[in-house]
């Protein structure tokens, strides 16, 4: 049974970084896509980032390009996402989900196994 565990989220200043992880058991990362969305309150949940179905690169939101960074440690068969620049905007909770298909990188039914989630607050 795969079990995705995300921590790393807090509350931090307009400007400043957070790096979520997201441990795996029962699996191994590296073999598959896995992918960072959010949810904000009363909104859907969107795409924030993944690896490409090769794992041999990446895919981000337009909105959190240059800022946010999607990385893995095979070692450690965790995932991160480094946040940079952080508005309030980027205020939610954050998921990590291994994808189950090469299409529709960005799309929550594209993937299975999610953890449940870590809260990212901004304030201004």
């Amino acid at each position: 049974q795969v079990h995705l565990v995300e921590s790393g989220g807090g509350l931090v200043q307009a400007g400043g970084s957070l790096r979520l992880s997201c441990a795996a058991s029962g699996r191994t990362l590296s073999r598959y896509a896995m992918g960072w969305f959010r949810q904000a309150p009363g909104k859907e949940r969107e795409f924030v980032a993944c690896f490409t179905w090769s794992g041999i690169s990446t895919y981000y939101a337009d909105s959190v390009r240059g800022r946010f960074t999607i990385s893995r440690d095979n070692a450690k068969n965790t995932v991160y996402l480094q946040m940079n620049s952080l508005k309030p905007v980027d205020t939610a909770v954050y998921y990590c989900a291994q994808r189950i298909k090469p299409s529709g990188y960005n799309l929550p039914r594209s993937y299975d196994y999610w953890g449940q989630g870590t809260q990212v607050t901004v304030s201004s």
